[in-house]
């Protein structure tokens, strides 16, 4: 698995002009599925992004976790994480996961987030989302649980 997180003041995400998940403070997880992941995978990673200390103390340190700022998080399915650009001028997607096991890995995901974060949005698999947020820092990061 591999994501984008964005630690955010606000975020949503919107199918056919209209919303679907939005959070406010907390973090926005862009996530790709490859068809080598595996529920340990998902397990690792959620763990990490939950755990991450991204959010400032009052001392301005990142010193805090989701979890330590009660925070929300929004995830959304991003096969094009796994696009390799190395040759030619088109990506290649051939290493995202296949639609119906990245989807169930996604559902898997989300669920197990739910079980430690209060509020858990997320966007629409396979559908042509918008997404809008407010990058707080900004602060962006790339995880892969395989690297």
């Amino acid at each position: 698995m591999r994501c984008v997180v964005q630690r955010v003041n606000r975020a949503s995400v919107s199918v056919d002009g209209k919303i679907c998940g939005s959070i406010s403070k907390g973090i926005l997880v862009l996530l790709g599925v490859s068809d080598e992941d595996t529920e340990q995978d998902i397990k690792w990673l959620a763990d990490k992004i939950i755990g991450l200390r991204i959010f400032e103390d009052e001392n301005e340190k990142m010193n805090f976790s989701l979890s330590d700022i009660d925070g929300e998080l929004l995830v959304v399915s991003q096969f094009t994480l796994f696009g390799n650009c190395k040759k030619g001028r088109r990506p290649d997607f051939t290493a995202a996961g296949k639609p119906d096991f990245a989807e169930k890995m996604y559902q898997k995901f989300i669920d197990y987030c739910k079980n430690y974060v209060k509020k858990v949005d997320a966007g629409i698999f396979g559908a042509d989302m918008k997404v809008s947020l407010e990058n707080d820092g900004p602060v962006t990061l790339i995880i892969d649980s395989k690297a």
